[in-house]
């Protein structure tokens, strides 16, 4: 039986072979696992509560589980969310139980993509983890706050694992190759630092995908005379041909929210990065125009009405020329929304007008707005009074438009910035223009 399980680990991938089995042997996470930090006192002191490991893949989620695992003294259980269901876990709960019972010791389950249960799924184990029947620990490159229940998450405590530093990608490229048992340290290998660089680089913090190269690159080099394997910097990049860009959904929201506050922000050297970013990690060019027209209206407005022109141009461009060449269109598009004076009067008068046109019992059309294209009309006394204003100087007259509940209400505030500084001023001279009117109306009246 020790055999064929030796057999098994000699096919496994490299990968899985340098899994670390210690914390010793653990890279990156120090903001968790460093000397004195809770999670490391924690697992060595076997007071682990449940927990929640989330980040990126590759970053060590599942091997600390399997380190816990193989220190604690407590029962340990592996599940998975995507092929396990509630009636298994309820039989370990109840072998778990049966167990404490005898021996008064709680157990651990360990469950990978632990965001993909259900709500009743997660409901079925909070009791246990409430009793402290269970330590239940999470693995999962999901926002767990955006992708499970919150009874589960209030219930843990979470660890956020970050993508591992290319330094720490080298040290565990460095140990597969110098290990002799799990490893290659038994091979003649020779592999140049520029090589070790490129994979370190574009395995992007990822430390499987990084020993995938390594091993990809040694099992198909073959041996010089002398039975070296040299890896050059062209094998490694053959082995690793495309930087790893994480693109789950919270780290495209990430992206996306960064590349919009860029926009408003007023960078466009930020801006065109979290574009360029998101674009390499496989995102729809489309979304990102998108959001570049609603910021052409939310972070612009009438401080720069041409925006809009420029956000909705680089759309069209995209549709009738298509990638790669549309970049260039998108990044002027881009360029311009982000040089561009700003202003956030749009946003605020239509949530103001919106807010008002739902919540406002009461808004008649007055008497003298009303339409008066039908017969009889005129008879109802539809459009009585009402002043055309082209037959007024500066074609503008002052006359009630809103409702009568509803008079006085400004919802448009142009502010001082680029194009919305004239109209601020036309604004200013037609409301004089009013109250001088109005005034000689009055004297007209007392006359």
């Amino acid at each position: 039986m020790d055999l064929l399980f030796q057999n098994q680990k000699g096919l496994a991938p490299l990968a899985d072979r340098m899994r670390p089995r210690s914390l010793e042997e653990f890279y990156g996470q120090n903001h968790l696992l460093g000397e004195g930090k809770l999670l490391r006192r924690a697992i060595i002191a076997d007071r682990l509560s449940s927990s929640i490991f989330y980040g990126p893949p590759g970053s060590g989620k599942t091997t600390l589980a399997q380190i816990i695992a193989n220190s604690t003294k407590m029962a340990f259980y592996q599940v998975n969310a995507v092929s396990s269901g509630v009636n298994e876990v309820r039989q370990i709960i109840a072998e778990v139980e049966k167990n404490q019972r005898l021996y008064g010791k709680a157990a651990y389950i360990l469950m990978d993509e632990c965001h993909r249960w259900s709500k009743a799924q997660s409901d079925s184990i909070l009791p246990a983890i409430e009793q402290g029947i269970i330590r239940f620990i999470g693995s999962t490159t999901e926002n767990p706050m955006i992708a499970m229940t919150p009874a589960m998450v209030s219930r843990c405590r979470l660890f956020r694992f970050e993508s591992l530093r290319k330094t720490e990608i080298i040290q565990v490229i460095n140990q597969a190759l110098s290990d002799t048992q799990r490893g290659y340290g038994n091979l003649c290998i020779q592999i140049d630092d520029d090589a070790v660089g490129h994979i370190a680089d574009m395995a992007g913090g990822d430390a499987r995908a990084a020993l995938n190269a390594v091993e990809l690159a040694v099992l198909t080099t073959n041996p010089d005379v002398n039975g070296l394997i040299h890896i050059t910097l062209e094998i490694a990049e053959e082995s690793i041909q495309k930087k790893r860009v994480r693109c789950d959904d919270e780290e495209f929201y990430q992206m996306l929210s960064a590349f919009c506050k860029s926009l408003r922000g007023s960078d466009s050297d930020a801006a065109l990065f979290w574009c360029g970013r998101m674009l390499y990690a496989g995102v729809d060019p489309r979304i990102i125009v998108r959001r570049m027209i609603i910021h052409s209206s939310e972070d612009i407005g009438m401080a720069n009405p041409l925006a809009m022109q420029q956000a909705v141009s680089a759309l069209h461009a995209l549709q009738e020329v298509g990638m790669p060449e549309a970049r260039l269109n998108i990044a002027q598009a881009i360029i311009y929304l982000c040089e561009s004076p700003k202003s956030d009067s749009v946003i605020k008068a239509v949530d103001y007008a919106f807010f008002d046109a739902e919540h406002v019992e009461q808004a008649e059309v007055p008497l003298h707005l009303r339409d008066t294209h039908y017969k009889g009309a005129a008879q109802l006394g539809e459009g009585a009074g009402y002043q055309y204003p082209h037959d007024y100087p500066s074609h503008y007259v002052v006359q009630q438009y809103m409702p009568d509940t509803l008079i006085g209400k400004r919802y448009y505030q142009p502010t001082n910035q680029g194009s919305e500084a004239r109209i601020a001023k036309a604004k200013h001279n037609r409301q004089e223009m009013g109250m001088k009117n109005a005034g000689h109306q009055e004297e007209d009246l007392n006359g």
